[in-house]
């Protein structure tokens, strides 16, 4: 017996926002003094770190957790099951519910308890909670419903990562230029075989790191001092993510028993085009072997960051032949990884 991903879905969002839309934007230091570089200049500099042109927004009148139900729909379709059926759902997120045009989150209920009501999940023992593990939350949801399946307490969970950071951005932070709204969801349930999840590895550095991405006051020093945005050490993170990330995939990867040379894809959390290269890079240093050409899909180019929602939209993309130049087909041994908020770093080894 195995544990794997029978069905996969996600939500991606009607409205483009393109770079060029960022032009008339007042970018600030985080003094609040006014940057020395047009807002041209900005963008190409962003675009040419990142590899984003362009990112998604939710339409108005949807939230977090309607993205959520959303892909959690396409997912049930994709599985092929009984919603009633569903043992666990567990919700990835960072901020809630947060209405168009307001500035508070609200998690009162819970995500995974409003995606389970609009489902009309009828059976009271399908348990509906969230987790919040920045960025790695959906990878960390899988790897909580393998453990809960393996106890014997479920046989089938409905992992989802939901989010819309596009509400808690700072328009006068050049960062704000990276974030996006997105869902992606998973069936994860125990099937015969030999495939699956083969192994996984999470770690939480939070002695020095915890604060590296944080809840912080405007660049505007005129906008409201009580109001919060996302905020982010960038280079911090860049160096963290660097010197970390690598060292969960080589410890992932050696618990599965497999070699480098196994590895068909590699679906890393699009934080940051530069970033994620630098990563497998390292990772690949590791093994004292060169980084195979097409290991790596991206969607951040077209989608940006949406936070628990890459990893499993990039897994469904890929999934349903959507990513140019890019296929996985049975058998293909494939490596998520995630970091993030916190600051939280997992992996797993997963067999298709």
């Amino acid at each position: 017996m195995s544990i794997k991903i029978t069905g996969t879905g996600s939500y991606i969002p009607n409205e483009v926002e393109k770079n060029e839309d960022f032009h008339q934007h007042l970018f600030l230091n985080t003094d609040g003094s006014t940057i020395a570089s047009s807002n041209q200049v900005i963008v190409d500099k962003f675009k040419a770190i990142t590899g984003i042109v362009e990112r998604r927004y939710a339409d108005k009148q949807l939230t977090a957790s309607d993205l959520g139900f959303l892909a959690a729909q396409k997912t049930i379709e994709d599985a092929d099951i009984d919603p009633e059926t569903l043992d666990y759902i567990i919700c990835a997120h960072n901020f809630g519910d947060v209405k168009h045009d307001t500035i508070q989150s609200d998690i009162l209920p819970c995500l995974a308890s409003r995606i389970k009501h609009s489902l009309r999940i009828k059976n009271p023992k399908c348990i509906a909670y969230d987790i919040l593990f920045g960025c790695p939350g959906w990878v960390e949801g899988v790897i909580q419903a393998q453990a809960f399946i393996k106890a014997g307490i479920a046989k089938r969970c409905l992992v989802i990562g939901c989010e819309t950071l596009s509400r808690v951005v700072d328009k006068h932070d050049r960062d704000s230029m990276i974030y996006s709204d997105g869902a992606g969801a998973s069936i994860i349930e125990e099937v015969d075989g030999k495939d699956g999840i083969l192994a996984h590895d999470s770690a939480s550095f939070t002695y020095d790191e915890a604060y590296y991405l944080y809840f912080g006051n405007s660049n505007n020093k005129d906008l409201c001092r009580d109001t919060k945005y996302i905020k982010m050490y960038g280079r911090k993170i860049y160096e963290f993510a660097l010197s970390n990330v690598p060292l969960a995939m080589k410890s992932c990867l050696d618990k599965s028993g497999l070699d480098i040379k196994d590895i068909k894809k590699i679906l890393i959390h699009q934080a940051n085009e530069k970033m994620d290269e630098a990563i497998i890079n390292r990772f690949y240093k590791l093994y004292n072997t060169e980084v195979p050409k097409g290991i790596m899909p991206m969607s951040i180019h077209k989608l940006g960051n949406s936070s628990v929602a890459t990893v499993p939209t990039l897994f469904d993309l890929l999934k349903n032949n959507k990513i140019n130049d890019h296929c996985i087909e049975k058998g293909d041994v494939i490596i998520f990884a995630s970091v993030g908020a916190g600051m939280h770093i997992n992996a797993i080894v997963y067999k298709y």
